[in-house]
């Protein structure tokens, strides 16, 4: 099965602000659902069910507080000039926060054999571009100081994704709840 480990994108009025954002953008490229935003902490690809039981398993030994991220700005990956992906961020200390939870989760997982292989950039992707399409660069930098909200994290998902014609489909295997 096809496995990551996930913050989810669960207040309503940020996910509400993500969707206007989607709908004022100029850009040739598929929405991402709000309903399957999240945060990537780590993508663990495909797994058997027994690993899929040790991974859960340590995912449930880490320990971690409630902690506030600030949604705002917004970019793309590679670059705007060539972009796959349009993103939106966090504030310096919800990203702060967040990436010590996605480094906590690694420490975790390493022994079971994962690693990541970029480093850790805190993003929830709200566009997939499929085919080349021009520089949207004038595009993001209208919206980069776009604030769209504030999330409590209470919680980690492991998540099991299945790829369909319509996009993928999410489920969770495993939550962790902040102490």
């Amino acid at each position: 099965m096809r496995t990551f480990v996930a913050v989810e994108i669960s207040n309503q009025q940020i996910l509400d602000s993500i969707k206007r954002l989607q709908s004022s953008l100029k850009i040739e490229a598929k929405p991402v659902d709000t309903q399957n935003m999240h945060f990537t902490l780590m993508f663990l690809g495909e797994v058997s069910d027994e690993m899929a039981q040790k991974i859960g398993a340590q995912l449930k030994t880490i320990e971690f507080s409630q902690f506030n991220m600030s949604f705002e700005g917004i970019g793309a990956f590679p670059k705007p000039k060539f972009p796959r992906v349009v993103w939106v961020g966090l504030d310096k200390e919800g990203g702060s926060m967040l990436s010590s939870l996605a480094k906590k989760v690694e420490e975790k997982l390493a022994p079971l054999g994962f690693s990541s292989d970029k480093p850790f950039k805190p993003h929830a992707t709200i566009f997939r571009i499929k085919n080349k399409v021009e520089d949207i660069s004038d595009e993001l930098v209208k919206y980069s100081s776009t604030k769209l909200g504030i999330q409590k994290v209470s919680e980690l998902k492991f998540k099991k994704s299945v790829l369909t014609p319509s996009g993928p489909v999410y489920s969770d295997l495993e939550v962790i709840l902040a102490k």
